[in-house]
């Protein structure tokens, strides 16, 4: 008897693991209210290659990745994003799509010459949009 329990005590982690309705946690709740948005530049400026994003936010906070509490989150910056990332699985991190996991609020971005659309995601402690996501307008600028 002293070996079988250990062995169904083991199935049973197994189990619990890898069941997906298990293993997946519940989406943060977004407040209400809140909202992300770019502050600058603004949609449809001129801006140098090199230039500052403000990252603008309300109803909520902004904190770094892993940070476990209520109402926070932290950006992420979608670059010439015709499709959005699923809502429902980490964002992916790609050259087009940026993880601010420190609670930056700006960054400084160096685009090539021509018009680009910028989009702000926020993502919970564990990169994952919050329900509902809270997503910023798209802006378009021209980088000269």
């Amino acid at each position: 008897m002293k070996v079988v329990m250990p062995t169904l005590g083991l199935a049973a982690l197994l189990f619990a693991v890898s069941s997906p309705a298990l293993a997946e946690a519940p989406r943060a709740k977004a407040m209400e209210d809140a909202r992300v948005y770019i502050v600058e530049p603004a949609d449809g400026a001129t801006v140098s290659q090199t230039f500052t994003v403000k990252f603008g936010i309300s109803g909520m906070n902004v904190a770094p990745a892993g940070t476990d509490a209520p109402n926070t989150g932290h950006h992420h910056l979608l670059i010439d994003q015709d499709t959005l990332p699923a809502m429902d699985k980490v964002i992916p991190a790609t050259d087009k799509i940026i993880h601010y996991g420190g609670g930056q609020t700006e960054t400084e971005l160096t685009l090539e010459p021509g018009q680009h659309t910028l989009q702000l995601l926020l993502g919970d402690k564990g990169h994952v949009p919050f329900d509902p996501p809270l997503l910023s307008d798209k802006i378009t600028i021209t980088v000269k």
